[in-house]
């Protein structure tokens, strides 16, 4: 029997009671009690000497465990790790292929549509399509375009089962340009025209599904339609999206969809959906009042709350001293800059589109970050560098600010306002492997703090389009590979997927129910050095380039709260917590006592809070646990009398009493190392009865 937390106490309450009517509660029957009954269990509570007080306490941790037990079991079943297109090649196949089957079965349901660009994603694929304004063939009325709904996806569903069932073929074809754009002017599809300008390479390659349906198409695909699981193929949701992300042009309708390969797969899927829905960073920080998008204010702007800015405060103190220790200087940087900073970076070039507008200042142009790294340059420059003193590692939590269209804006995971925890290395080339190798164990050291030990790791290597000489490219290159073998990390390789400025290695953490996230990376960077004409004297007196890294190991400070917020579903360690344990009064006579503990509590760095005490004691029980305190404590004359405290963990149930000193010892030892407390005090034996 699962039990809500409300129901359970109201059960507990009751244990005094004698007599009473009954109320049906959660498909359960509660004796309530009679209001003699109700004084004289609350006299004997405010006393102190009520033998309920334990009674409650035990009978809600072992039903706060008996749920938590539940909770994990359904994570970890959640957490059973799925195949991803990076490592499972047949996976991904069958992702491409439903996507192309899906794209015909609309069009046979829906003969009008044109379709657009149709890619897998991480848990599966989705296709735009535009649906244009029609003519009734009999009145000449306008028809307006269709807008998909639920029936027509099942509509869609159906048609692909068929397409599946009908086992066709799925071929290449290979052809000439001209011939491309002849085929496609034939069958009216606008949009493959502007897809086939943007196709660089020849010859063009066409996938056909039978002699029905075709794309331009790179593959992979599978060998035929009977290939694809249709059971394990579920179409999600339909949005709305810009053709080429333009607002000025065409809205599409895009289907979402997930492709398994296997039903039992796509089970486990939509279970670890389910869950993400119970821990959905959003929701949680609104509950737990953490954070807030202010509206009035601007949309991707986030406000830190009090409980969320203690999380975020520990988490910065912890990034901060971890730098330093490892031989790190922490720098501050402005958010503003002259534009002609940015034309120097080339950011201006590259990036304007995700630039916010410029503003004038003293007829000069000014424009407002959306990176920190220019500003270390600057400050490399400032000064004329030797061999000596590299390397030089520098590391922000600077403050950036990107346009983002409000249609792409999400939580804390996609903001316009975030702090990047950012922190570049100036090195000479014989340091490169050394100062990656220096990287990767921080990050590891780091994530591990938050309970993320598992990583997805890629290696992306030189596109056709890049700055540097061969010779750099494949030092830089050779230095990244060698950091991996010497951490013992597997990885895969991302042919050509490297920034034009230089190689890259990115790491994905895998949370509490097997999703990834897409967090560290440790980039070289050819460009940036030579635009600001970076220089350092070697040992023979000339002059040469550093070798410039990026780093970040949250990527964001805003994204990785969020992930944290929902790999804990809001339970975040003690070390983190933001009120680590919470005092329940049972009468005012014990204030001050608690106020007391409290602000010793504070000079020691142990973050106490003491409940109101305007409520019974079962819903101050209840307030707690949904807040997510990991330790209470109940407070009344016996234990300001005794000096003691029953405490009881959100996690491991009661842990027995303590003398207040020991127990603002054990959190504040457990504060610094990051552990849970499980130290156990004194417990009282009763004797049981019959």
């Amino acid at each position: 029997m699962k039990l809500g937390s409300g129901a359970a106490m109201s059960l507990f309450l009751t244990l005094a009671a004698t007599s009473g009517a009954f109320h049906r509660v959660s498909s359960f029957v509660v004796p309530v009690a009679s209001r003699a009954a109700r004084q004289s269990s609350r006299a004997a509570v405010v006393s102190g000497k009520s033998p309920f007080i334990g009674t409650i306490l035990k009978q809600q941790s072992l039903v706060s465990r008996s749920m938590s037990a539940v909770a994990e079991a359904e994570t970890k079943e959640a957490a059973e790790e799925l195949p991803t297109n990076e490592n499972d090649d047949e996976l991904l196949r069958i992702r491409h292929s439903s996507a192309h089957v899906m794209a015909m079965a609309v069009q046979q349901t829906f003969p009008e549509a044109q379709v657009t660009i149709g890619p897998w994603i991480d848990n599966g694929f989705y296709y735009d399509f535009y649906f244009p304004e029609t003519t009734d063939a009999e009145t000449g009325e306008t028809i307006p375009s269709r807008k998909l709904t639920e029936p027509d996806l099942k509509k869609v569903k159906k048609s692909m089962d068929k397409i599946i069932g009908k086992n066709y073929p799925i071929t290449m074809e290979e052809v000439s340009r001209e011939e491309a754009k002849r085929r496609i002017e034939e069958i009216g599809e606008p949009f493959k025209l502007e897809i086939l300008d943007s196709i660089k390479t020849e010859p063009i390659t066409i996938y056909h599904i039978g002699d029905q349906w075709w794309d331009l198409c790179a593959g992979p695909h599978v060998e035929s339609t009977g290939k694809i699981p249709k059971k394990a193929v579920a179409l999600q949701s339909v949005a709305g999206a810009y053709w080429r992300g333009d607002e000025n042009r065409e809205m599409l309708q895009r289907i979402y969809a997930t492709a398994w390969k296997d039903p039992t797969q796509l089970k486990k899927y939509k279970k670890m959906l389910e869950e993400a829905k119970k821990r959905d960073h959003r929701m949680l920080g609104q509950k737990l009042n953490l954070f807030s998008i202010q509206e009035d204010a601007g949309g991707g702007l986030v406000f830190w709350h009090p409980k969320g800015s203690v999380v975020r405060s520990n988490i910065e103190e912890f990034w901060k001293q971890q730098h330093i220790d490892t031989g790190y200087d922490i720098v501050y940087t402005p958010h503003i800059a002259n534009l002609d900073l940015w034309k120097t970076s080339g950011h201006f070039d590259f990036y304007k589109e995700g630039m916010f507008d410029q503003m004038s200042v003293e007829d000069e142009t000014y424009q407002i970050k959306p990176m920190n790294c220019p500003f270390h340059c600057l400050m490399y420059k400032d000064e004329l560098r030797s061999y000596r003193e590299l390397p030089i590692r520098w590391a922000e939590l600077g403050t950036v600010y990107r346009y983002e269209r409000s249609g792409t804006l999400h939580g804390l995971m996609r903001v316009r306002g975030f702090t990047q925890d950012d922190a570049h290395i100036f090195c000479l080339p014989d340091q490169l492997e050394d100062e990656i190798v220096g990287v990767l164990d921080l990050t590891e050291s780091i994530l591990s703090r938050f309970g993320f030990d598992k990583y997805d790791i890629m290696l992306s290597t030189r596109p056709s389009k890049s700055v540097g000489s061969d010779e750099i490219w494949d030092a830089a290159t050779s230095a990244l590979v060698g950091a991996l073998e010497r951490k013992g990390w597997e990885y895969g390789i991302d042919e050509e997927g490297g920034a034009f400025y230089g190689p890259k290695i990115d790491l994905k953490i895998r949370d509490a129910i097997g999703r990834t996230w897409q967090c560290s990376t440790v980039q070289c960077d050819f460009n940036l050095p030579e635009r600001f004409d970076l220089e350092y004297v070697t040992a023979e007196g000339t002059r040469d380039r550093p070798i410039m890294l990026h780093r970040a190991i949250f990527g964001s400070v805003e994204r990785f709260f969020g992930i944290l917020v929902e790999n804990t579903a809001g339970d975040f360690p003690l070390w983190l917590a933001p009120v680590q344990m919470k005092l329940l009064p049972v009468t005012d006579g014990v204030q001050d006592f608690c106020k007391e503990i409290a602000a010793k509590a504070k000079k020691m760095g142990v973050r106490v809070e003491v409940d109101r005490g305007n409520e019974r004691l079962a819903k101050q029980i209840r307030n707690a646990e949904q807040s997510r305190v990991p330790i209470m404590a109940v407070v009344g004359m016996k234990e300001m009398e005794s000096g003691t405290l029953a405490v009881r963990s959100r996690k491991l149930g009661d842990l027995g009493s303590f003398d207040i000193d020991s127990l603002l010892n054990e959190l504040s030892r457990c504060n610094d190392v990051a552990e849970e407390m499980t130290l156990m005090g004194e417990k009282e034996e009763k004797k049981e009865e019959e």
